[in-house]
């Protein structure tokens, strides 16, 4: 994006293991990528796999004063309690990208802002490999807001992911476009 003052703010948050802080930490890498100022803040609730989890991340292209954000800009919702949490914090004419294989779109009732529900998990399903919805996910959103490249998503990859699941790269690249193509059919 370009301009001499921007700024945007997400929440992203779902179950724990839905991999809400994968996509958060790609999107962190990516805009740094891009020589974007950023912020990335992981919260996990008490259990880990199947808790609560959520991270911010906050673009700028100016320093960032607080990584805590109370009204976003946008939200990534991968689940119910995390719709039930998060809508009404997003600022009007905001986003609201939501897994809406798991939750009903009627759940969302704001009129004041961009809802876009998408089907991540049956398109991961469908894609192969039900483990990425999280990057479907995260290819709609950044489709939709063009925050970062894909290319700076897909190059940022090999620093976000251990060692060990490199080998994954190809899928998660593949269910990134995925979600970009969706936001595009519409």
């Amino acid at each position: 994006m370009s301009g001499d003052r921007f700024y945007y703010d997400v929440i992203m948050a779902g179950f724990g293991g839905q991999g809400v802080m994968l996509i958060g930490n790609l999107l962190a890498y990516a805009a740094m990528k891009e020589g974007r100022h950023v912020t990335y803040l992981p919260t996990y609730g008490v259990e880990m796999r199947g808790g609560t989890a959520n991270c911010t991340v906050v673009i700028s292209s100016r320093e960032i004063g607080s990584p805590v954000v109370e009204r976003p800009h946008g939200v990534v919702l991968m689940n119910l309690p995390s719709l039930l949490k998060y809508e009404q914090r997003v600022l009007p004419k905001g986003l609201l990208l939501f897994n809406s294989s798991l939750i009903d779109p009627k759940e969302a009732s704001r009129k004041d802002i961009e809802v876009l529900p998408v089907p991540v998990n049956d398109m991961a399903i469908e894609n192969g490999n039900p483990r990425l919805a999280n990057m479907v996910a995260l290819g709609a959103f950044v489709e939709k807001t063009k925050l970062v490249r894909m290319a700076s998503l897909f190059e940022s990859l090999e620093k976000v992911l251990d060692e060990r699941y490199r080998q994954f790269i190809p899928p998660n690249i593949k269910a990134i476009e995925l979600g970009a193509r969706f936001v595009q059919s519409l």
